[in-house]
């Protein structure tokens, strides 16, 4: 149900946390208010929310470095992260897509816009914990692609077996192709986290790096969720 849904807002300027809190509240959200960076960051480590909105330019802690160190924390790089910023501004939106935000909605806000971008990642977000091992080929990189295999895959990333990791924060891209479907998943990512063979923080996986999905469409999202229900733990 929606009210069981926990949302956090940040933003300093009073008149668009108002806003968005009452489009939000009209769909039954349960809603947790931020006024700065710094203050969103402890209120996301102590409630982990289900989705987080924040503004890019607020006192303490800017929302995009807020962002970046919601996505380099393995227990919270899960939940998904909206950037909320000025339209027009290109090099504003850069500044949000390195920090490894989810979406971007662009102010003036538009309510209609803003609810269903706001359910699509609530949606995302209700089977992030789904986690099936999934053993397929992935081809990933920038520049330079390589090859290797997933240990195990969820609809917002997969975790790739490889002794030469990339770092955290890096954008790659990803092309996996999944059993019995015609058409590969071909999509943007970002390293969430590493572990490395000479230090593994999670002795239960491989050496390899944890990927988090950026701007995965409906098509690729459609297609993993269907990997997801046909294998064996989906």
């Amino acid at each position: 149900m929606p009210g069981e849904r926990k949302i956090l807002l940040a933003d300093d300027v009073s008149f668009f946390l108002a806003l968005e809190k009452n489009f939000l509240q009209r769909e039954g959200f349960e809603i947790i208010v931020a006024h700065n960076g710094r203050e969103a960051l402890d209120l996301i480590n102590a409630h982990r929310p289900d989705l987080v909105l924040l503004d890019l330019y607020m006192p303490e802690m800017n929302g995009d470095e807020c962002c970046r160190q919601v996505k380099n924390t393995p227990d919270l790089s899960g939940i998904p992260v909206i950037m909320v910023t000025t339209a027009g501004k290109d090099d504003e939106q850069v500044l949000c897509r390195d920090a490894g935000c989810d979406e971007i909605l662009l102010k003036p806000i538009h309510r209609r816009t803003f609810v269903e971008t706001v359910q699509k990642f609530l949606n995302v977000a209700a089977r992030a914990e789904v986690r099936s091992p999934v053993r397929m080929q992935v081809i990933y990189g920038n520049a330079e692609l390589f090859k290797g295999y997933s240990v195990n895959l969820s609809s917002g990333g997969l975790f790739l077996e490889t002794d030469n990791p990339l770092p955290p924060e890096e954008s790659l891209t990803l092309k996996f192709h999944a059993p019995n479907q015609s058409q590969p998943v071909c999509c943007r990512g970002s390293v969430a986290w590493v572990n490395h063979p000479d230090s593994l923080c999670c002795p239960s996986l491989p050496p390899g790096m944890g990927i988090k999905f950026v701007n995965l469409d409906l098509e690729d999202l459609h297609r993993i969720r269907t990997l997801l229900k046909d294998s064996p733990q989906g």
